[in-house]
């Protein structure tokens, strides 16, 4: 299996042979299609309550989703804790005017457009109200269509003003549609219930060994999913220390603590009418874990240091090398958390049972990487003693080092044929494992075969991954951060993982 797809980590752009080029638009501008599933969110100002319910009536008619409010301080509250696209001001209000919010409002990051109106219009308040930041400035009487229009604008404004959030934090990369290789029965099984799951909302829990295609698993279901035009947004959880991880999560208030000068949007906010992508989720400490819980159980949560609740609405991926199942009976993972994300699960098998796949990933990788002069250089070939060691070999990295192995020989062929003896492959050479069935979807379950020798050593997955992480540790001397970039794990986690299975190191010095 492969995919071509942007990502915000490299390594995730070499987990099943991703290529990308150019530059990118993973959040892509918002359509009228995603309005109709996430409608435009309407704060209306109007002390007088008679024209206040008029509008508000026509607009919720529109399809809008509206709130009102008879006076300009509790319209800033309002729109300081939650969400709005647009807001609809009147100038002369109680408490505060429609100007004087406008200003403290637009202060805030990513506010809301903000429409002004007046029954006393002059030049003067329109030219105010401009340089404040409004989107645009009525006069009373109005039309209501002339209000319907404002709106619609002023929120394909404030979509494309949140795009350009999602892009500058995210650093995406443009790519070509995901695509999924394979030829392998399970995996096509997979494909199939992938269709089926892409259309729901609910969460999804992608497990499988490193490397072997999980975030570009969660970008298909996203590109396939009911709300593709929305962001897709990234997160590495093994990647932070728990404390920023927090506050990239949930976002942060204005003097929350010492060096929080402004509020910062959390990727929780930013991914509204799109989708999170949690990856390495088992990598999250106890506490973190209670308030995603929380958060997506309600469809709300607060930012540090706030004490308003935002709501947002957006589907949650999540993405794990490790047992969680294990880890809740060591109480390290949360079970209701677990049962939360595990609504569905797509189980990725590793490179080595897909035996059936690897010259054809080869072959896509070669043809992909093969670098090409100024008169064009057709593809470079795999000789079949080349094919032969590809398939022996056992792949620890998975697809992503099948990927890098690719790479390296396109980039040193001398000839237009690549032999074993140009494939950069490491010591872990054997015979080509029997395909095995992927858990966690019946449908794609195999009956055993009665030839399997009876004697096979049946290994925990725990004990398979100790073993796994010992003998890349012994491939590269040692050298943590080498051994940690193979496993595509972070060389914190790497640490843990070393402590946890008390490794020591080549001369009885413990790690």
């Amino acid at each position: 299996m492969t995919m071509t797809t942007s990502s915000a980590t490299t390594s995730s752009a070499t987990a099943s042979g991703a290529t990308t080029s150019g530059a990118t638009t993973s959040a892509k501008t918002a359509s009228a299609e995603s309005a109709a599933t996430s409608p435009v969110r309407v704060l209306i100002a109007e002390d007088e309550a008679h024209l206040g319910t008029i509008l508000e009536q026509f607009l919720l008619a529109r399809g809008f989703q509206v709130s009102i409010v008879r006076d300009g301080r509790t319209a800033l509250e309002r729109l300081r804790s939650e969400a709005f696209d647009v807001a609809l001001l009147d100038v002369v209000m109680p408490e505060l005017d429609g100007l004087e919010v406008l200003r403290q409002v637009r202060e805030e990051p990513l506010p809301p457009e903000i429409i002004v109106i007046t029954g006393n219009g002059t030049i003067e308040t329109a030219i105010a109200a401009l340089k404040l930041g409004a989107y645009d400035f009525l006069s009373k009487p109005y039309r209501m269509a002339e209000i319907e229009v404002l709106v619609r604008r002023a929120w394909e404004k404030r979509m494309l003003a949140r795009d350009n959030v999602v892009l500058r934090s995210q650093l995406y990369r443009q790519a070509p549609e995901p695509v999924f290789l394979t030829q392998f029965a399970p995996l096509l099984a997979v494909r199939h219930m992938m269709t089926k799951v892409a259309a729901s909302n609910s969460p999804v829990l992608i497990t499988g060994e490193s490397g072997t295609g999980k975030d570009l698993v969660a970008r298909l279901l996203h590109a396939e999913g009911s709300r593709p035009a929305g962001p897709f947004i990234a997160i590495n959880c093994a990647g932070l220390a728990e404390s920023r991880l927090e506050l990239e999560l949930f976002g942060v208030e204005k003097g929350a603590f010492p060096g929080a000068d402004q509020r910062r949007l959390g990727l929780f906010e930013l991914a509204a009418g799109g989708t999170l992508y949690l990856d390495n989720i088992g990598d999250l400490d106890l506490k973190l874990q209670g308030k995603l819980l929380r958060a997506l159980e309600t469809g709300s949560f607060f930012r540090v240091g706030g004490t308003q609740q935002v709501a947002v609405d957006v589907r949650v991926l999540a993405s794990t090398t490790r047992d969680l199942s294990r880890m809740v009976q060591a109480e390290t993972f949360r079970d209701d958390l677990l049962h939360r994300i595990n609504t569905i699960r797509i189980a990725l098998p590793p490179l080595r049972d897909r035996a059936t796949d690897i010259a054809l990933l080869a072959r896509h990788f070669l043809a992909l990487l093969s670098p090409r002069g100024e008169q064009g250089r057709s593809a470079l070939r795999l000789s079949d003693d080349a094919v032969a060691a590809l398939e022996r070999y056992r792949w620890p990295g998975n697809v992503r080092e099948l990927r890098n192995v690719m790479e390296r020989a396109a980039l040193l062929a001398t000839h237009d044929t690549v032999h074993a003896g140009d494939l950069p492959l490491g010591t872990e050479v054997g015979a080509a494992a029997r395909p095995t069935p992927v858990q966690g979807a019946t449908a794609i379950a195999e009956p055993a075969t009665a030839s399997a020798p009876a004697t096979a050593e049946v290994l925990s997955l725990g004990e398979l991954e100790k073993r796994h992480i010992h003998d890349v540790l012994e491939r590269t001397n040692w050298h943590q951060g080498r051994a940690a970039d193979l496993l595509g794990i972070s060389p914190k986690t790497l640490y843990r993982k070393i402590r946890e299975y008390g490794f020591a190191r080549p001369g009885g010095r413990s790690s």
